[in-house]
């Protein structure tokens, strides 16, 4: 820890919560990692949170755990109210404290949000609301039903600690069942568990005692809360500080964690590229100012160890929870410790693979680090040496190849790298030249060190062709050589059109040709947004900035509609018409005229004309992949990534990995 402090002297000191001293303030806060099966934690789980207690993580919160039937939201929630669940945590909890690592696990019931096509239960919640996760209402309980409710959290908690879990964390925030209690709107209740702020904390009172008698004064009772004020109905501020001073001068909690954003905004829950750094420490701060006993945690959009000294050294908090940075790196507080903050690999804040796959009810895993999830799989996110190793050459430094580069460089193979351009990253650094997406760029400057670190040779401006293979002198061909834009204008709305009429116009771009300032765009630009994802809309922030009118033009019923999962669809459409980018859902391209393109509304066929001085395609790629077909005989041969099937970075960084742990 000793140079770690001297980067970062205010992350690595102690700090102790109950009966137990965490040994520095960086931690792994709950979420819902949805890997439960049959509701049971198995493998999948271990090697997850193992993974995160070995890299370095001072406290693990568990992902909540549906305290009772109403309680269940997803597929991977573990059992509601059933003791079969302890085996399981136990394994977990004894692994993770054989690295020093304080346990707990978050309780939750989100109450009048909850989703009866997985729990095939009544949502329960004070005053029968309807849900913002859905369509359906709830039922208001009954006082039988909140003392029911109270043994719940109460037996949830007891299963913990015979877990082996240190504490429990009761789930406040969001507006879920706890806040629904306190928050005077979702709380219209005219007995003694409503109206003054003493009947409104009653059922988080009760429910810390029932906690307290059950499992004893050895044991941590945490309890996490959000600030949402720009929502009229959410608890202030100031509500908050009400409510939490409450707690802590009745000594009934020993930490709060303090996050962003509520069911009424749900896009501030997990922040992505569109909010700034550090978006929960003012929260935070404000949550300290009224603690004497209770120790105060910052998340929200704290993405780096960075961050997190910041905080804590401007006494903002006196810890802080960075979940999807060790999603990425669940080795980061190590590497922090070491003084390696250039080792860390970078969260993207992208939410692609962690909230965009729990969003579809998935398990989560990560774009740039694929282990997650597959720790078990994988033997965690480390590499066993090979045991032959062998000359690889990987042809294309996209995403792919420079993933398979570099885990293949780190299991002792000696690699080149062949790129045909001038930089490393392909397609995916264009992506990071889009506005607030320079986190992908500090991702390809990550992997640029790390290649540099395992000595890999890196050939750029190198263009392979068949008849040079044999100069290479290896043994194994990669081609990770990738896709380029097709240039027809096909649309998967219009699939008997195969080439868009005018696609062959000299102001007609792609998207690549545009990031890449290849091409330059008249004043009034009109965008095929045929991907649904960053690629149209991003392009048409980047030219909207830069002055030009721009159209965006979509089949779907929405822009950025297949990024709806990330939460970052609603921000991004806000900013959009901040800057005066017109759209047209639901409606495809039929022809470019040069000075117009011709719509087509999908719903009845009716044509508009927009007038524009240059098209720009947002529409699929085609792979590149030549030089396996010309492989040599004697050379092992390899496509992975968009030479394989043109698609997102993350199915390309996660070929690259599986490769390069098979070679």
């Amino acid at each position: 820890m000793k140079e770690g402090r001297q980067v970062l002297k205010h992350l690595f000191q102690p700090l102790t919560i109950r009966h137990r001293t965490l040994r520095h303030r960086l931690n792994f806060g709950a979420h819902t990692a949805n890997m439960a099966e049959g509701g049971l934690p198995g493998e999948r789980h271990l090697g997850y949170y193992r993974e995160r207690a070995m890299g370095g993580a001072a406290m693990i919160v568990v992902e909540p755990v549906p305290v009772h039937p109403s309680a269940v939201l997803t597929r991977g929630n573990f059992l509601a109210g059933n003791d079969a669940v302890i085996p399981g945590f136990r394994r977990i909890t004894e692994a993770c404290h054989a690295f020093g690592t304080v346990m707990i696990q978050q309780l939750y019931s989100v109450g009048q949000h909850g989703d009866m096509d997985i729990s095939f239960h009544p949502a329960w919640s004070p005053s029968g609301l309807p849900s913002y996760h859905d369509s359906d209402g709830s039922h208001a309980m009954s006082i039988a039903e909140i003392e029911e409710m109270i043994e719940a959290f109460g037996q949830a908690a007891r299963r913990a600690h015979e877990s082996g879990f240190d504490g429990v964390e009761l789930f406040a925030a969001y507006h879920a069942l706890i806040d629904q209690f306190w928050t005077p709107w979702s709380n219209r209740r005219e007995d003694e568990w409503g109206g003054s702020l003493d009947n409104r904390t009653r059922f988080s009172t009760r429910i810390i005692e029932r906690i307290r008698q059950l499992c004893g004064e050895d044991f941590i009772i945490g309890m996490a809360v959000s600030a949402d004020p720009d929502v009229a109905v959410a608890l202030s501020v100031e509500n908050l500080q009400e409510i939490v001073a409450w707690h802590d001068a009745r000594g009934l909690i020993d930490y709060v964690t303090c996050g962003t954003g509520s069911y009424f905004d749900f896009h501030k829950l997990i922040p992505t590229v569109l909010y700034e750094d550090k978006l929960g420490a003012p929260f935070a701060e404000a949550l300290k100012q009224v603690a004497r006993h209770v120790r105060v945690q910052a998340e929200s959009h704290i993405r780096t160890p960075e961050n997190a000294d910041t905080v804590i050294g401007a006494g903002q908090a006196d810890m802080v929870s960075i979940v999807r940075g060790q999603i990425a790196d669940p080795h980061m507080v190590t590497k922090a410790a070491e003084g390696r903050l250039e080792d860390i690999r970078p969260c993207l804040s992208c939410n692609q693979k962690c909230w965009g796959r729990r969003y579809r009810d998935l398990y989560i895993s990560c774009v740039i680090n694929p282990s997650a999830g597959h720790e078990f799989l994988w033997g965690g996110d480390r590499f066993e040496p090979a045991s032959a190793p062998k000359r690889v050459l990987v042809v294309g430094g996209g995403p792919a190849g420079l993933e398979c580069a570099r885990v293949a460089a780190e299991r002792g193979h000696r690699v080149i790298l062949a790129e045909a351009g001038a930089k490393l990253g392909g397609q995916f650094r264009l992506a990071g030249a889009q506005p607030r997406r320079a986190q992908i760029q500090d991702y390809i400057d990550w992997q640029e060190r790390q290649l540099a670190r395992l000595q890999v040779e890196i050939r750029l401006n190198t263009f392979v062709e068949e008849d040079e293979l044999d100069s290479f002198d290896v043994e194994v061909l990669v081609v990770a050589t990738g896709s380029l834009p097709r240039e027809t204008g096909f649309q998967r709305a219009l699939p008997a059109m195969e080439v868009l009429p005018g696609a062959d116009r000299t102001n007609v771009h792609s998207i690549q040709e545009v990031m890449s300032r290849e091409a330059r765009c008249g004043r009034r630009v009109v965008i095929v947004d045929e991907m649904g994802h960053w690629h149209g809309p991003g392009t048409a922030w980047h030219l909207a900035e830069a002055g030009h009118e721009v159209v965006l033009v979509a089949s779907h019923s929405s822009i950025a509609a297949r990024i709806a999962g990330t939460s970052v669809d609603w921000p991004l459409r806000r900013k959009l018409k901040a800057l005066g980018v017109r759209h047209f859902v639901e409606h495809a391209v039929k022809a470019w005229n040069g000075d117009a393109a011709i719509l087509v509304d999908l719903r009845d066929g009716e044509e508009i004309r927009i007038e524009g001085d240059t098209l720009v395609l947002a529409t699929a790629t085609g792979s590149v992949a030549d030089l396996a077909g010309h492989a040599i005989a004697s050379i092992e041969t390899h496509i992975i990534g968009d030479a394989v099937a043109p698609r997102l970075a993350d199915m390309a960084i996660h070929e690259g990995r599986v490769l390069g742990l098979k070679l």
